[in-house]
């Protein structure tokens, strides 16, 4: 399918808002608070940029060039995922070191479901590359739109504007993974619509990559202290027991012994996290 005069021109303009958003992160010294997701948005502008030639040009490794990159891309997502994640949960350091366990052992699972189902899938070798790295992206989808869904629920307990960086991240990433699933769907159900659908796609990257660009220019608003609220928020009961279970230690490992596993030592958090509630 060639490409029309409307694609090229969204994507010139995408090409140009994800150099905008690399201009952002570097001047206003943001790189340095989320320097995977400056290393996402170099990847995404180095994939648009091979997408766009190799209209041009053929490549016979086109297909491990595209897969190689969507590869990168979707390991990137996972680590900028967890960086969120770091930053709006500043001041509960116990439970960024449980989250960090976490995003570990969903890192570990998700790559482990890839290589079962390369290894399941029928056909050529191309089709369980293809088929892996599908599963992987929609996983990765699955989880960006979990988190916005946890922002939005949490945003005003913890203290976070809508105009702050981590609220920006997230909400972009967000809507676009909510975006992209549905069009997966669509896809499978109205094919001869792929151009429409590509042009819509390229709309809404455009959009969202526009809209962090400019929140990225933006001073960051001031974070209010989510701790000081009459009504205590239950991610500080989390924090107070989970640090005195020891998941505050250094390295994020749990100071419990070896002899302690992970599920009950989980199990008695939960119960000492309810029976607080409970008192309270």
């Amino acid at each position: 399918m060639s490409t029309s005069v409307t694609e090229w021109i969204l994507s010139g303009l995408e090409l140009v808002a994800l150099i905008t958003v690399l201009a952002a992160l570097q001047q206003r010294r943001i790189r340095a608070s989320f320097p995977i997701f400056f290393n996402y948005i170099a990847a995404t502008l180095l994939m648009l940029t091979v997408l766009l030639v190799s209209t041009l040009w053929t490549c016979p490794a086109y297909f491990y060039i595209y897969w190689s990159l969507t590869a990168l891309n979707t390991l990137l997502v996972f680590g900028v995922l967890y960086e969120v994640f770091v930053n709006v949960m500043k001041p509960y350091s116990a439970v960024i070191d449980l989250g960090k366990m976490l995003f570990r052992w969903a890192a570990i699972f998700l790559l482990f479901t890839a290589l079962l189902t390369a290894i399941n899938t029928s056909g050529s070798s191309s089709n369980r590359i293809a088929a892996a790295l599908q599963l992987l992206e929609r996983s990765c989808d699955l989880m960006q739109c979990g988190l916005l869904l946890l922002l939005v629920i949490f945003q005003s307990r913890l203290g976070l504007s809508w105009r702050s960086r981590g609220m920006c991240i997230a909400l972009g990433l967000g809507t676009y993974a909510a975006f992209d699933m549905s069009m997966w769907y669509a896809l499978e159900h109205f094919p001869n619509l792929l151009r429409l659908f590509s042009i819509t796609n390229q709309v809404v990257s455009l959009s969202l990559f526009s809209f962090i660009a400019s929140v990225m220019m933006l001073p960051e608003p001031e974070r209010r202290n989510a701790q000081d609220s009459p009504q205590r928020l239950i991610l500080q009961r989390w924090n107070d027991v989970l640090g005195s279970y020891g998941y505050a230690a250094a390295g994020g490992v749990a100071s419990t012994s070896m002899s302690d596993s992970f599920i009950p030592g989980v199990e008695q958090a939960v119960e000492r996290v309810m029976s607080r509630k409970m008192v309270q």
